[in-house]
This record gives C-alpha cells, structure tokens and sequence, in this order.
C-alpha cells in the first residue's frame, strides 16, 4: 500500500538489508511508501526488488569501528538533516566451527568475540547514538534485532552470538531508558526458527519438539512486527523485546 496522504514521507535506515529478515523488512517498509535507506557489507544487488537504487544504499563494514563511522556521516549527508523516523539494526554475524558446528564459550577465541560483539552489539549503539538529532527530529523508533538464543543456550548458535544478542536486549533496555526522554522509542524483538538461507541442519528437530505451531516463521512475519514497531500503533511500546517464535520460549 503506497503512501497516498500529504503527510512527510517517512524514512527508514537497515543494517543487514541483503537477506532473510532484513530483504523482507525492506520489502514491507517501501511497499507501505517508505523511503528506506540500506546498509549491508555488500554492493546494491541489482537484482533487489524495491526501487530505490544505490543512491539509497551504504556498503559498511560494521566489524570497522572508524568505517562506520563513516558510514554514520554519509547516512547523515544522505538525509540532508530531515529526519529518520525508524532505525532498525538487523545486521549480525554467527561464526562456525570448521565443519560448520557450534563455537562454544571454551573454544572462541578472543578475536571472534570482538569481531561478533562489534557487528551485533557495538554497531547498533553507534548507529542509534550518531542519528540521535535525526531521530528526535522524527520522534522516531529504534528497532534491536535480538534472538532466541540470547535467552537460552542454542544448538546452533554459538557462545559470542548469543552472549551478544543477550547484551542487546540489555542495551535496549538501557537505549529505551535514554532516548525515551527525547521522545525516541526503542524497542526489540527476538526472532526464533525463521525460513531464511542460514538455517542449520537439524533445525526440523526443534520444530517438531520444542516449537508449539510446529512450523517455522517466515521473514515476513518477522518484518510485520518490525513494522507496528515503527508505526503509531506501537506509540507507547518502549523497552520491549517481542518474541516471534511461534511459542518455543514458553
């Protein structure tokens, strides 16, 4: 449904665009009349399906602290000191073992702990704290991607993903706390088994024994919540960490 009113078109950044959950919340946000601004490792895919192009697009490393930074300073040139009425930080990182099996805390080395924790812990903070003056322009919503796996030990999803997405959901209590006063939301959800690309072998046992709709989310659901998230319906939703998991934390 496109934006059909006379009100501002509204903005929106997203870390980790180029698939899963991030390619479904773009979809959902531009179709709904967004402008959506992305950021992802990767070039603009000439092959995405929303319209906006490369002017729209930032390729950022978010493991390199000074890199985005950068990114932060041409997201701000790129608004043009509008404002930024939803940030969401979807990009992560989940390191294997060889053979594609799980890091425990025992065999991670320090260096990944650092890699992970700058992509999925130090990069939201940075992103939400550089746009703080666009996003209180917006009175926006700040939306943390955080997982099951940040609330229990995962058979897939290793120690430093894990511990990071629990620091996460600690962050955004914190962010809700100090952005709330300046009329910014921020807000979490902790997504279960979703059908994307990166499930693991094995994944069909947990659906079967631990999941109560015995079935696995789709990206779109996912990015429906995003949504109301950033929406007026969700105005005074802050500090929450939402779980779409089809039932598997009860």
């Amino acid at each position: 449904m496109q934006n059909t009113s006379n009100a501002p078109r509204r903005t929106m950044l997203l870390t980790g665009a180029s698939r899963g959950i991030g390619h479904a919340t773009v979809i959902r946000f531009s179709s709904a009349g967004w402008r959506v601004l992305t950021c992802s490792r990767h070039p603009f895919p000439e092959e995405c399906p929303w319209g906006a192009g490369p002017e729209d697009h930032v390729q950022v490393d978010l493991a390199d602290l000074d890199d985005t930074q950068r990114a932060i300073d041409e997201i701000r040139e790129r608004l043009e000191g509008g404002a930024l009425h939803a940030l969401v930080n979807n990009a992560a990182i989940s390191p294997k073992a060889e053979g594609g099996g799980r890091l425990s805390s025992i065999e991670t080395d320090i260096d990944t702990w650092s890699h992970v924790f700058r992509v999925n812990f130090f990069a939201p903070i940075m992103m939400a704290r550089g746009l703080l003056d666009e996003l209180k322009a917006a009175k926006g919503s700040v939306v943390n991607v955080t997982s099951i796996a940040g609330s229990r030990v995962h058979p897939f999803a290793g120690a430093a993903y894990a511990t990071s997405k629990a620091a996460l959901a600690a962050l955004t209590r914190e962010m809700a706390s100090d952005f709330g006063r300046f009329g910014v939301r921020v807000n979490a959800i902790a997504p279960g088994e979703i059908d994307t690309a990166i499930l693991s072998p094995g994944t069909e046992k947990i659906v079967e024994s631990q999941i109560p709709l015995h079935r696995l989310g789709t990206p779109d659901e996912v990015a429906k919540i995003i949504y109301v998230l950033c929406s007026e319906t969700s105005s005074y939703v802050n500090g929450a960490e939402i779980h779409i998991n089809g039932g598997q934390h009860v």
